[in-house]
């Protein structure tokens, strides 16, 4: 476990480096080429390979349902705690959707696919994949967003937008083509499984790069007011998580995965949706790095913690 936690600090150092040394290409440039790459063809390639493989039985359904209730549990305890002590904090519009979507938002693809698939086996990508593109991604732009656009300064983000912009996400269709050919056992040719699988094979290291191409110490107001951000994310969450997930029924590796995917830090994808609906996007950064960075930590102790608790 150490040994892939620290292989992906190498990579993320390496793209930490060259957003630091900028390499002939801007850092920023370069992160938004690999994220359009990997959401519209090889993300989707590696749903379709998974899924279309993978049994489709009652965890298709009650792993979505438990990052759900984890996902609105999280934003249900950061907009409370925030309205509480918003003003104790000196805390503006801006900086409360910040805190609110970094506390409930893990980042449960980009860094949990690579952590489940190297702890528990290429089976367990599925969790990762279902658990985000059946749950966590739909509550981004259904839930998030409208948050983001009252706390913001942008324009409203009706309830038609966020459906168009669910229906039109290429690792959605990607699952959905998979579970079609797995329901009516459609043999998939050798070679287009190979091709779907070499292209797989390069969202893990693409998407923890950019982890690194994203982190940066800017300066902001007020850090101190990301510390119930932190908790809530780090601890509540992923208590969350697992409550839900035994609730549901969910045993062994899928219970496991559900407790580490709320154990994730905070969505990098909330940088964009700080941009988009105009919130303070220092503090949307600053939060992404501190809690990588303290995941680190928090991450092996979730790991150590879902296996005692699945003996």
């Amino acid at each position: 476990m150490h040994d892939l936690l620290l292989s992906f600090g190498l990579i993320i150092l390496a793209g930490v480096g060259f957003r630091r040394l900028r390499l002939g290409l801007d850092a920023d440039t370069l992160r938004q080429a690999i994220n359009v790459s990997v959401f519209n063809i090889f993300l989707p390639a590696l749903c379709i390979e998974i899924v279309s493989t993978a049994p489709i039985d009652i965890e298709t359904f009650l792993v979505p349902a438990t990052a759900w209730i984890t996902t609105i549990g999280g934003l249900l305890i950061a907009l409370a705690v925030y309205t509480v002590f918003g003003k104790i904090l000196h805390i503006n519009p801006a900086e409360k959707g910040v805190l609110v979507l970094g506390a409930a938002f893990g980042n449960v693809t980009y860094l949990g696919l690579p952590v489940l698939t190297g702890v528990y086996g290429y089976e367990a990508a599925k969790y990762a994949l279902f658990f985000d593109l059946l749950a966590t991604t739909p509550l981004l732009w259904l839930v998030g967003a409208s948050l983001a656009s009252r706390f913001g300064e942008g324009k409203r983000f009706e309830l038609r937008e966020s459906l168009k912009t669910i229906s039109s996400l290429p690792p959605l269709w990607g699952i959905f083509a998979g579970i079609i050919l797995r329901l009516a056992h459609v043999p998939v040719p050798g070679f287009v499984m190979k091709t779907l699988s070499m292209l797989g094979d390069l969202v893990v290291p693409l998407m923890i790069f950019t982890i690194g191409l994203a982190l940066s110490f800017p300066k902001v107001r007020h850090a101190y007011a990301i510390i119930p951000a932190v908790i809530i994310k780090l601890v509540l969450v992923p208590f969350l998580s697992y409550t839900a997930a035994v609730m549901l029924g969910l045993k062994e590796i899928a219970l496991a995965s559900c407790l580490v995917e709320g154990a994730m830090p905070t969505m990098v994808l909330s940088l964009l949706i700080a941009s988009r609906f105009k919130l303070d996007e220092s503090l949307a950064a600053f939060i992404i790095v501190v809690t990588t960075v303290i995941s680190f930590v928090t991450l092996p102790l979730a790991i150590y913690l879902a296996g005692f608790l699945i003996r």
